[in-house]
């Protein structure tokens, strides 16, 4: 199942129960702000989660993934990339 377009795994967050956050790819606009820039971005390719842009993996992901503070060592980037994997092989479809 995905569960953001960054490629975060949402439930294992530990930031999601206290806002009751459902994932990026169910809410209107994250609890942590006013706008995502990756969420808005997919969004507006109408891209599933960023693994399927052609793009792959571009600047804005990278920078995500490899924050100092927030992100998680490119672990995110993997995932689009398995995600991607599971849809072509129809495991998602």
């Amino acid at each position: 199942m995905i569960e953001s377009r960054c490629g975060l795994l949402c439930s294992a967050c530990e930031y999601r129960e206290q806002p009751g956050c459902q994932g990026c790819t169910k809410i209107e606009k994250p609890f942590w702000g006013d706008a995502c820039p990756v969420k808005s971005c997919c969004e507006q390719k109408q891209l599933a989660h960023c693994g399927e842009c052609s793009e792959f993996p571009c600047e804005l992901l990278r920078q995500f993934a490899y924050d100092p503070q927030q992100g998680d060592d490119g672990r995110r980037i993997e995932q689009c990339k398995q995600w991607k994997e599971e849809m072509t092989n129809g495991v998602h479809a």
